[in-house]
């Protein structure tokens, strides 16, 4: 430690409290140090850490699966902001298991030092008291409030743990002001959880376009080939419709394969609109027009929420991080403007 301290021009207890991921720490001071341990490639011993402060210095990231690519987007962001902090991350997935996720809140303290949960199950599970939890969405499927349901969580004001989500509101507002641009006013709802589907509507009301779209329901653990046949399922129940909102690009990417196989030009017959902002959407054919979600915005403030909390910090109000449409062919056409 001494070394890294000489290294970056700081005391040794600097490097300490950046190592262990105290707050108040101004920036560049914890970059020179993370520099200087990335240069002499030093590792702190772990051991003597933790019977020092009773920490491990292991932060776990629950998250249902990492085969779905919104999921590992978001969690492989959450690990470079938990590295960042000088801590390190353990990925648990949990499958959704209810027994799985009790597991490892209960761990909370002896092998975790806290827990940052992507995108819970809408189920019960027991918290420990005083502990240091993120619920992280980056989904617009769980709108705040939703998702898991934890026993003993404190007030109805505050809960006892942090959640931060994406902005759902503005993703419905993005959405439905840009199917009014397009003159696209007979759309279809593709996957959209129970809270999106509500919030759309409202917006959808709002903006003067049919309030009473059609929802076609799918499996998210299915979500391309659900989305290719529900995109042939609108082409033989809802013929009049103009445009698919899909709850997340996996599932437009599926609709646009769909829609190619019946032969549906896009957008010139019928517009998709994507929800995540993957990669993959760069590259599909036609494009695809999407909301990016600010997944890194959110990873950081989920870890940062996190740190604050490993400090003694109080539980902090939810939090919402801005979203942004991102325009495509997929509704735009080649004239991307």
């Amino acid at each position: 430690m001494r070394d890294v301290a000489g290294r970056a021009g700081v005391s040794v207890k600097t490097v300490s409290r950046v190592v262990n991921g105290e707050p108040h720490i101004r920036p560049e001071t914890r970059q020179l140090v993370h520099a200087a341990i990335t240069e002499l490639a030093w590792v702190p011993n772990a051991a003597a850490r933790t019977l020092r402060t009773g920490r491990t210095g292991v932060v776990a990231i629950a998250v249902t699966e990492l085969r779905r690519p919104a999921l590992a987007l978001i969690t492989e962001a959450l690990v470079r902001e938990v590295d960042g902090h000088g801590l390190h991350a353990a990925v648990e997935p949990t499958h959704d298991d209810p027994a799985r996720i009790e597991d490892i809140l209960a761990r909370i303290g002896r092998t975790f030092d806290g827990v940052l949960m992507v995108r819970p199950p809408e189920l019960a599970v027991p918290l420990p008291d005083d502990v240091a939890l993120v619920v992280v969405d980056g989904s617009p499927g769980a709108a705040l409030g939703e998702g898991v349901s934890v026993e003993g969580s404190g007030t109805d004001e505050m809960a006892a743990f942090d959640r931060v989500s994406c902005d759902l509101e503005e993703i419905a507002a993005l959405i439905t002001r840009h199917l009014a641009v397009m003159s696209r006013h007979r759309p279809v709802l593709i996957g959209h959880p129970r809270a999106a589907e509500h919030v759309l509507r409202q917006r959808l009301r709002g903006a003067g376009l049919d309030p009473d779209a059609p929802m076609v329901p799918i499996n998210p653990a299915n979500a391309r080939s659900g989305g290719y046949q529900a995109a042939q399922r609108v082409l033989a129940e809802c013929g009049a419709t103009d445009a698919l909102v899909c709850a997340d690009d996996e599932i437009a990417m599926g609709a646009l394969s769909g829609l190619a196989h019946a032969g549906i030009s896009v957008p010139d017959r019928v517009a998709v609109i994507g929800c995540g902002n993957l990669d993959d959407g760069q590259f599909s054919t036609p494009s695809l027009t999407t909301v990016d979600l600010g997944v890194e915005r959110m990873a950081r403030t989920a870890a940062d929420l996190l740190v604050a909390r490993l400090a003694g910090g109080p539980p902090q109000p939810p939090v919402t991080c801005p979203v942004a449409l991102v325009r495509r062919e997929s509704t735009l056409g080649g004239n991307q403007q």
